[in-house]
């Protein structure tokens, strides 16, 4: 089988360097299942800690908002970042929802940046699921199903993409090769810069969800450097019983302790 999935990583124009035994090691550190996939851009190589899990297919959940933003302004849903979605609830609402503190009117950069579902399912309700599955089919993001009858079909359903069809996405992104308008990349670009040093800048989304009683969370992104490009997509898994209070902070430490060890980042 691993034999059969080196075979297709080689025939994307690519290949997978053998992982490293110690990429494993902040995994079961944090005791979770996963991976990271890391491509080097000049190099034209990917490294995996788990070559089955890279190319295995989940939930994308808001590392969905990548693309999802791209879509909002591509079909003028919003008009840039600074516009403001408004908050189609109520102070009662607010009393009892998930992150209270999230539920008011804010702008798409805070949307972005406080990874608010409620936020993008509003856009996603003018977008409409017909653009979804146009947009989603030119970019070859994940199998593009969008059929569940629910909005948020990014954090529930069938849509699904792997570490390395995220990492191909951010490539496209990159290099603005997907179907997208040159400003609507300079927009997104900016909004996911989380980290900015004078070696290098770090633009990435996470997510999480859940599915048939498991927690899916992911990290994906790339690190720009002035000699080259790193994509990164990490993905953890594991039972919501017994709950593991690391997970949510796993995601980001994980990717930058194996990011450090490869020199990517300081």
């Amino acid at each position: 089988m691993k034999t059969i999935l080196l075979l297709n990583a080689i025939l994307l124009g690519s290949y997978f360097l053998s992982a490293q035994e110690n990429m494993n090691k902040p995994f079961n550190d944090f005791q979770l299942k996963g991976s990271i996939t890391i491509f080097d851009y000049n190099a034209g190589k990917w490294i995996s800690s788990d070559i089955d899990d890279s190319v295995f297919p989940t939930l994308p959940a808001s590392t969905f908002k990548i693309v999802n933003t791209l879509i909002a302004l591509e079909t003028n849903v919003i008009k840039n970042e600074n516009e403001v979605i408004k908050w189609p609830g109520s102070t009662d609402t607010v009393k009892y929802g998930y992150r209270p503190n999230i539920y008011k009117d804010m702008d798409m950069q805070e949307a972005f940046k406080v990874s608010s579902v409620w936020a993008y399912i509003e856009l996603a309700k003018m977008v409409g699921k017909e653009k979804y599955k146009e947009y989603l089919t030119a970019c070859n993001y994940g199998n593009a199903d969008v059929s569940i009858n629910d909005v948020d079909f990014w954090n529930f359903g069938e849509l699904a993409i792997s570490p390395v069809n995220q990492i191909k996405i951010l490539i496209g992104i990159y290099e603005e090769t997907l179907p997208f308008k040159k400003e609507n990349f300079a927009i997104l670009k900016n909004m996911m810069i989380e980290e900015q040093t004078d070696n290098h800048i770090l633009r990435a989304k996470t997510g999480w969800t859940r599915s048939q009683e498991k927690n899916i969370g992911w990290w994906v992104g790339y690190v720009e450097r002035k000699e080259n490009v790193y994509f990164f997509a990490t993905r953890v898994i594991n039972d919501r019983t017994p709950p593991n209070p690391n997970f949510s902070i796993s995601r980001k430490k994980i990717t930058k302790t194996i990011l450090r060890q490869l020199e990517i980042i300081e």
